[in-house]
């Protein structure tokens, strides 16, 4: 399971002394922790993967704010932190990937026009996962739909 290798992988990075992997692998286990003890579940792997494609979003979002503060110090360790997390995801789909998986979307919902954007976009989220951001998601389809 996912959360044990987590666990794991904390412990390996502790031991490393590689701070910018313990910090991120920290920061999901926190995440996680926190929604099972809100809701009183366990979570499961594919909410794992949900709550690290956040964590690895926010990080991304993040990079251009330090880009016009000129703080290469945080870029670098931002960008370590992102390759740590990025190894949890499943593999991210190439652009040709991701605008065939949109086409047979809009195809089944019958979509013509951007009005149905939210349908389609709800879909693909549900479908494609965190096989894509949902910003390159958003992008494809706005391409197609216009």
């Amino acid at each position: 399971m996912l959360k044990e290798k987590l666990l794991e992988d904390l412990k390996l990075a502790m031991k490393e002394k590689n701070v910018n992997k313990k910090n991120a692998v920290q920061m999901v286990r926190t995440a996680i922790l926190q929604i099972e003890k809100d809701k009183g579940i366990e979570v499961q792997d594919n909410q794992i993967i949900d709550i690290i494609a956040k964590e690895v979003k926010k990080r991304k979002d993040s990079l251009p704010d330090f880009g016009k503060a000129q703080r290469q110090d945080l870029i670098d360790q931002i960008n370590e932190e992102i390759s740590a997390l990025e190894i949890y995801l499943p593999k991210q789909l190439t652009d040709e990937e991701l605008e065939s998986k949109v086409k047979e979307i809009i195809s089944k919902l019958g979509a013509t026009s951007i009005k149905d954007m939210g349908n389609v976009m709800k879909e693909a989220k549900l479908e494609i996962g965190a096989s894509a951001d949902g910003k390159r998601i958003n992008e494809v389809v706005r391409k197609i739909l216009q």
